[in-house]
């Protein structure tokens, strides 16, 4: 693997924890996930302006750069690459968002998105939205089984069945409010396990 001679230590760092996640790892996945959780959350809140997707929406992009990991090239920084891929899956979302008001025919020439990569797409999830889903769920599951059962089947309801939060409402009988509110505290616990997964390394 040709590694680019100009990268930090940081991104040095990070290119080895890479190289263990491609072996399987899952330490490594779990500390690359703790370096940088934070800081794709609080970029991804400034894009949507929204807590809750962004949340979401920072699992995915891990769920995402995990699935490709063997496409990085350590030509340039780690985290360079998935901010890329956190950025466009968020643009992606807007745009799915944006496609339940409007044609999916729609102009949209006041983007001011510099490089348009992101194609619409139709309500039918791809085979390849399918495999990231599938690895999303491979990868978190271990993590999860250490959670509290309330705690995990919340967040599997969510983020393996994808329930929504009305959906999860009346499966477990709870009022909308609970709900996300021991999802939000299933998410801080996930986080809390990534982090001592990467202590105890």
């Amino acid at each position: 693997m040709e590694v680019n001679p100009n990268l930090s230590e940081k991104a040095k760092h990070d290119l080895q924890l890479v190289i263990r996640a491609n072996d399987g790892d899952q330490k490594a996945y779990a500390e690359l996930m703790a370096r940088y959780k934070d800081a794709i959350y609080f970029m991804l809140l400034k894009m949507i302006n929204n807590k809750t997707d962004a949340e979401d929406l920072t699992i995915e992009a891990f769920g995402k750069a995990f699935k490709n990991l063997s496409q990085y090239s350590p030509n340039y920084a780690f985290s360079t690459w998935l901010f890329k891929i956190a950025s466009n899956n968020c643009i992606d979302f807007l745009r799915k968002k944006r496609s339940n008001h409007i044609s999916i025919d729609g102009n949209f020439a006041d983007d001011k998105e510099p490089e348009p990569q992101i194609h619409l797409k139709d309500d039918k999830p791809d085979p390849e939205e399918n495999l990231i889903r599938s690895q999303k769920a491979l990868l978190m599951r271990n993590i999860v089984q250490k959670l509290k059962p309330r705690y995990r089947t919340l967040i599997e309801l969510r983020y393996f069945k994808e329930y929504s939060y009305e959906e999860i409402s009346e499966e477990l009988g709870l009022p909308l409010g609970t709900v996300k509110a021991q999802l939000f505290r299933a998410r801080e616990l996930l986080y809390n396990t990534l982090k001592n997964s990467e202590v105890k390394r």
